[in-house]
C-alpha cells in the first residue's frame, strides 16, 4: 500500500476493549432482586426474619459517564494515531492528493484496528476514522465546522468549550480537543502556514485560513483557561448587494445609491461594531469598481475577496524573535503611494495610518476605502481625528477636521442588533464645514418600529428626502445621473419616506 512504512509486526500493541460481561442465567441469584419463592413444604416453617435488601451501587452522574466515555475514546484514538505514524511514511501521504490520502490513512486505520481487534461499534469507528483524518490533513476537531456554510464564528475558549454563531445567534456545540495541547498544536498549524507563530514568547497572533477566514489567537500565559482561537468564517458564496437586499440589510433603493457610490470613484469609509458586517459590506461595494483600475488592499490578515484582476494585495508582518523586522500597517499604506494606485482599500482603519489614508484620498486617489470601528457616523468621524492625534500628529483640530472633510465622501454605517440582524442604518454624505464642526447630512436611515411574536426587531429603511446629494456630478461625469436620480425619485414616491 503507497505511503506506508515497516510491517504490520512494527505497530504497537493496543489497549484491547474487553468484551461486555454475559448476561447473569435464569436461575442465578441477582443482587437487590426480589428472592426466589421456598417450596410449598416449608412454607409453614417460621418466617425469617428478613434481610434488609442492600443499597444500589451509586450510578454515575450522566456528564461524568461521558467525561469517562471521552476519555476512554481519546485514550484509544492516541494509541492508534501512534501506531498510523510508526506504519505510515507522512512524506509520502503529502504527495497525495486529499481524498487519495484520506483514503490512504482509513486503509491504515481499518488494518490497525483488525489487527489489534480493538472493540467498537461501526458508527464509533467511522467517527474514529474521521477525526484521524482531520489530525492529520486538516484542523482536527475544527474540520466539520469549517466545513459548514452557515457558520459566521468560530470561538474556542480552551480544549472544552467551542461556541458558534449562526443567524445572528451563539450557540456552543459539543466538539472538544483531546487537551490544551492539541488545541495549540493546531493553532500553530494555522499560524505557521501564513509565516506567523505563536507560544509563549509571541502569544497574540492574527492570522488567516487558505479561504480567507480571519484567525486570532491567544494563548497562554496571557489566556487563563488555554488557548483562545477565534475564527471569522466568511461564506464560500462572496455576498452581493443583491442578497443583501433579499435579507433586509439594505433596501432596493439604498442597494442602487450603494453601487453607483462604488462606482463613481467616491471616497469610502465603512463604520461599525465588531460583527456588523463592514469586511462583507466592502467586499459588496468593490465589486462595482472596473476592471481596468489598479487596486492595492492593505491589511492585518488579507481577508478581502475583490474580483478585478489589477489587484495587489499588501499584508502586515508582526516582528520576529529579536523584535525587528515589523511592518506596520502605515509602512503599507505609505509604501502603496509608491506603487501607482487608482484606489487603495485599507482592511481596517485603526491607527496612524489614518493620516495617511486620509492623504492618499486627498491627492488623486479617488475610490479610496477603509473601515473602522464606531458607533455612529459622528462617531466614526471623532474616532479618526483621535487615530490620527493618538499617531503623535500635532496639527490643529480645525486643520485635521478640514483634511477629512476634504477626504471623505460617504460613510456607511453598519449595524447588528440585538435580534442578530444586520443592517445598513445611515448612509451619510460629509458635506463641509461650519465653523469648527463637520456638517453631514442622511442620505437613507434605518428606523426600527418594534418586533414580531418570534423577538426579530421589525423596521424599515428611509429617504430623507434629499433632492440632489453633493456626489450627482460625479455621477453625471461617470454616466448614471439617470440611475441616481431614479433611484432617488423612487424613495420619495414609496410614500412618506418609506423604502
Amino acid at each position: 500500500m503507497f505511503g506506508r512504512r515497516g510491517n504490520s509486526g512494527s505497530i504497537p500493541s493496543l489497549p484491547v476493549t474487553p468484551a461486555p460481561a454475559s448476561p447473569p442465567k435464569a436461575d442465578m441469584a441477582v443482587p437487590g432482586s426480589e428472592p426466589a419463592r421456598a417450596p410449598a413444604a416449608a412454607a409453614s416453617a417460621p418466617a425469617a426474619k428478613p434481610k434488609p435488601e442492600p443499597r444500589p451501587e451509586p450510578q454515575p452522574a450522566p456528564k461524568k459517564e461521558a467525561q469517562r466515555r471521552s476519555k476512554d475514546y481519546f485514550e484509544t484514538k492516541a494509541s492508534i494515531f501512534n501506531a498510523l505514524v510508526e506504519a505510515i511514511d507522512l512524506s509520502q501521504l503529502s504527495r497525495l492528493g486529499p481524498e487519495d490520502a484520506r483514503e490512504e490513512i482509513r486503509d491504515v486505520v481499518n488494518d490497525i484496528i483488525a489487527l489489534k481487534n480493538v472493540v467498537m461499534s461501526i458508527s464509533e469507528q467511522e467517527d474514529l476514522l474521521e477525526d484521524i483524518c482531520n489530525d492529520v490533513l486538516g484542523y482536527g476537531p475544527l474540520e466539520p465546522l469549517l466545513a459548514r456554510d452557515d457558520i459566521a464564528d468560530i470561538m474556542v475558549n480552551g480544549a472544552d468549550t467551542v461556541y458558534i454563531e449562526t443567524q445572528g445567534k451563539v450557540h456552543q456545540t459539543n466538539i472538544h480537543f483531546r487537551d490544551n495541547r492539541q488545541l495549540m498544536n493546531i493553532c500553530q498549524r494555522i499560524v505557521s502556514q501564513v509565516g506567523r507563530r505563536v507560544d509563549e514568547s509571541s502569544p497574540i497572533c492574527d492570522a488567516r485560513l487558505p479561504d480567507g477566514s480571519r484567525v486570532n489567537v491567544i494563548a497562554p500565559p496571557l489566556s487563563i483557561d488555554g488557548p483562545a482561537l477565534t475564527i471569522r468564517k466568511f461564506k464560500k458564496d462572496k455576498l452581493t448587494l443583491d442578497q443583501l437586499v433579499q435579507f433586509g440589510s439594505v433596501s432596493p433603493e439604498g442597494s442602487t445609491i450603494l453601487q453607483i457610490i462604488g462606482r463613481v470613484r467616491c471616497n469610502v469609509l465603512i463604520s461599525g461594531g465588531t460583527g456588523s458586517g463592514k469586511t462583507t459590506l466592502l467586499n459588496c461595494l468593490t465589486r462595482y469598481i472596473d476592471h481596468d483600475e489598479r487596486i492595492i488592499t492593505c491589511e492585518d490578515a488579507a481577508e478581502l475577496q475583490l474580483q478585478q484582476p489589477h489587484v495587489v494585495r499588501l499584508e502586515t508582518r508582526p516582528p520576529n524573535l529579536e523584535g525587528e523586522g515589523e511592518v506596520t500597517m502605515r509602512d503599507l499604506v505609505k509604501n502603496c503611494l509608491r506603487m501607482r494606485p487608482e484606489r487603495i482599500i485599507v482592511g481596517e482603519v485603526r491607527g496612524p495610518e489614518a493620516f495617511d489614508l486620509l492623504q492618499a484620498m486627498n491627492t488623486g486617489h479617488d475610490g479610496s476605502m477603509g473601515t473602522l470601528h464606531a458607533n455612529s457616523p459622528r462617531e466614526a468621524l471623532s474616532r479618526l481625528e483621535s487615530m490620527i492625534t493618538m499617531g503623535g500628529f500635532t496639527l490643529p483640530s480645525k486643520t485635521l477636521r478640514e483634511m477629512i472633510t476634504s477626504s471623505i465622501d460617504v460613510i456607511v454605517q453598519a449595524q447588528r442588533l440585538r435580534d442578530g440582524s444586520r443592517r445598513i442604518t445611515h448612509i451619510t454624505e460629509v458635506v463641509g464645514m461650519e465653523g469648527d464642526v463637520i456638517i453631514t447630512q442622511d442620505i437613507f436611515l434605518y428606523d426600527i418600529l418594534g418586533e414580531d411574536a418570534n423577538g426579530r426587531l421589525l423596521g424599515r429603511h428611509r429617504s430623507t428626502g434629499i433632492g440632489r446629494p453633493l456626489f450627482w456630478e460625479r455621477a453625471r461625469y461617470f454616466n448614471e445621473e439617470n440611475r441616481l436620480a431614479a433611484a432617488l425619485d423612487a424613495a420619495e414616491a414609496a410614500g412618506a419616506g418609506n423604502v
